[in-house]
């Protein structure tokens, strides 16, 4: 059921060590998980892979079918790896860093090896067997190499006592869970986990986002504090690519992320980035989800009726990125929408229009003949 509220995603805004970080204390403590490093990092090549962030309450099972098929196309990709039940302490607009650092921990991953498709073919697998054992079938190990980038990211350990000190802490929200709903007066805390270190970083790698995946890439790439760390990750990422993303600012808790990431410029004439919406469902006829989203995403208060867009994202919105990113292009992709509602259990239940219209064959973002269209400006 999760898996299909994907929906709601705008209304919200290895080299595989065994060195995990313990999990966080219950008392604030600063984070102590590898930090940019300036221009050392800051200097590293651009290479050819991706790291795909999910949309809200989705995870890696729902994109790993868009992973495969950018690996296919010669770009390597992987998922955060996570399931769609990390994104609980997050509801109603509370901070992001539970996702943070799970993109971070994809991105260091990745960006640890070189990057493209000869050399995830060239790694033996005696330097993964101890971690991957158990996930690579015999074929794999008679050709000693991983067909799969994926294998390359370590999961997090993560359990139900972790998640439970999560949802009662991470701050903001409706509630203002710490004392406040603006990021800047986020308290010091440390989301909870054992996250696998990284090797070295080799290169810089992409970032494409979906829904509000892309937004939450952006607090990632900034170098401010965010509730106690600051990601830095603009140092390890050469381009963002953000699918159906909300980067306009909208009232209410659940845009206050928005707002912080839109509150800065990134000018970086090393970084590029690419907002992509798509349009061909109008807010008036594509059912009452769709036109809730839209006016959830407006900053006049509008009833999202007159607004086109991918069925939960107006097309305004997902294009905004070019106002706070200096190097950032914009990608309209006519009748393509959201999500693939049709294919992930309860869609029907969530969203039962945009179901059916992709039952019928209407193109989402994730889509072979739509990927070629954005997946080539990289």
């Amino acid at each position: 059921m999760l898996a299909a509220l994907a929906a709601i995603d705008a209304f919200a805004p290895r080299h595989a060590a065994r060195c995990g970080r313990a999990a966080a204390a219950d008392a604030p403590q600063a984070s102590t998980r590898p930090q940019g490093e300036g221009g050392s990092l800051a200097d590293l090549p651009p290479i050819k892979a991706a790291v795909i962030v999910p949309g809200f309450l989705t995870g890696k099972d729902e994109f790993l079918p868009l992973a495969r098929s950018l690996t296919e196309m010669g770009i390597p990709s992987v998922v955060v790896p996570f399931p769609n039940w990390h994104w609980l302490p997050c509801l109603g607009g509370r901070s992001m860093r539970p996702m943070l650092e799970r993109i971070d921990l994809a991105v260091r991953h990745l960006a640890a090896t070189a990057g493209d498709l000869d050399d995830f073919e060239r790694i033996g697998a005696d330097k993964l067997e101890k971690d991957l054992e158990d996930e690579m079938s015999e074929l794999e190990r008679r050709q000693d190499k991983p067909s799969d980038p994926q294998l390359l990211i370590p999961n997090i350990d993560y359990n139900a006592i972790d998640l439970y000190q999560d949802f009662r802490n991470n701050p903001g929200g409706v509630l203002k869970v710490g004392g406040s709903a603006v990021v800047e007066e986020y308290p010091l805390w440390v989301p909870r986990g054992r996250f696998p270190e990284a090797p070295e970083p080799q290169g810089k790698v992409a970032l494409i986002g979906h829904s509000a995946g892309g937004w939450i890439c952006r607090a990632y790439l900034s170098k401010r504090d965010y509730g106690g760390r600051s990601y830095g990750g603009i140092d390890l990422v050469h381009s963002l690519i953000t699918l159906g993303s909300p980067h306009g600012n909208a009232p209410g808790p659940a845009f206050k992320g928005v707002e912080w990431v839109n509150s800065e410029v990134l000018d970086d004439d090393k970084f590029k980035a690419l907002a992509v919406a798509g349009t061909g469902y109008m807010g008036d006829s594509s059912g009452s989800l769709t036109q809730g989203a839209y006016s959830f995403c407006c900053p006049n208060g509008s009833d999202g009726s007159s607004y086109d867009g991918d069925g939960v994202t107006p097309d305004f919105s997902a294009l905004a990125m070019q106002n706070y990113v200096t190097n950032a292009d914009t990608m309209v992709l006519e009748d393509v929408g959201h999500f693939r509602w049709s294919e992930v259990f309860g869609g029907d239940i969530v969203a039962p229009e945009l179901t059916k219209e992709h039952a019928e064959g209407r193109p989402w973002y994730g889509d072979k003949p739509v990927i070629e269209k954005w997946a080539g400006w990289l």
